[in-house]
């Protein structure tokens, strides 16, 4: 299996009692099914993963399944703290139709999540998931940065087919690029929307961007006129879409996702506490910005 090209990783929906709201999941993923995109990412950083349940989170990937074309992949975040509980709900995800599992770092023993530590986890939950993992740094919500070095060992498993790596540094990109597994089909995603463009120069298969919910075509375009040799164009709609993709993640994070979202017309709900909605002062400011990216239509 291959993972190339633009995955949005999608917000999880929940209604004002902090229920989830299954309905809205079906409507986005149903909207973003008329663009050309691979598939989609859920329970990623976007989706809210930690606030979620084992129950919840099989109910969403069944959800998303359902609702996208059988063609289309379905990436399930399925990294929990413990190994066992990440091992349970990767078995769980292939179940509910996943074609692939998301394993961010544990990292509440930041301390002791060593190399060994780390190889053992991923090495563990790749033995016993059904589906291909794909290793997910994300050091500004982990605390943990897994070197590029690491990342090679780990990919050295059979089942480990992938990296997304959030760090938003193009040179720890390069080196994942320069050290990736040889042999063997191992994909290299950016998670970060700066780092994207440049990585394709370098060489990475393509990005998993929680722009790509709000700007689905302009990302894809990104990396397809790339590829075919329109850099100039690439890089002017890099540039314009650069603040907005700021703003829904960097900036205001998942609540301007949702706001965003709500902008277009597209209701994603709103956070789970402890997270909260996106304030008056914060919402003018983002719809400036999705404005200016000409992101609100006419």
């Amino acid at each position: 299996m291959q993972f190339r090209g633009v995955f949005p990783p999608l917000p999880t929906p929940f209604d004002e009692t902090g229920q989830l709201d299954l309905g809205l999941l079906s409507a986005l993923v149903a909207r973003l099914n008329r663009e050309a995109l691979p598939g989609y990412v859920a329970l990623g950083s976007n989706g809210e993963a930690p606030h979620v349940s084992v129950d919840e989170a099989e109910k969403i990937f069944e959800t998303i399944r359902r609702a996208a074309p059988p063609e289309r992949l379905v990436i399930a975040g399925t990294g929990r703290l413990s190994s066992r509980e990440t091992v349970e709900l990767s078995r769980r995800a292939a179940g509910a139709g996943a074609s692939a599992v998301l394993v961010v770092t544990p990292y509440f023993y930041k301390g002791s999540m060593n190399d060994e530590a780390l190889l053992r986890h991923f090495e563990t939950v790749a033995e016993s998931s059904p589906v291909p993992v794909i290793l997910y740094n994300v050091p500004a919500n982990t605390g943990l940065n897994v070197p590029p070095s690491l990342v090679a060992q780990i990919g050295a498993h059979p089942n480990v087919q992938g990296v997304k790596d959030s760090s938003g540094d193009i040179g720890q990109l390069a080196e994942l690029v320069r050290l990736r597994p040889s042999g063997k089909d191992f994909s290299i995603l950016s998670g970060n929307f700066g780092s994207a463009l440049p990585g394709y120069a370098i060489g990475a298969e393509g990005a998993i961007l929680a722009a790509a919910n709000i700007a689905p075509a302009e990302c894809v375009a990104i990396r397809e006129r790339f590829l075919s040799g329109g850099i100039e164009e690439a890089r002017s709609l890099h540039l314009k879409v650069l603040p907005a993709a700021r703003a829904v993640t960097s900036q205001w994070g998942v609540p301007g996702l949702k706001a965003a979202l709500a902008m277009q017309g597209l209701d994603s709900g709103i956070p789970r506490l402890p997270l909260l909605p996106l304030g008056p002062e914060k919402r003018a400011g983002l719809r400036r910005i999705l404005e200016d990216a000409g992101l609100l239509g006419t």
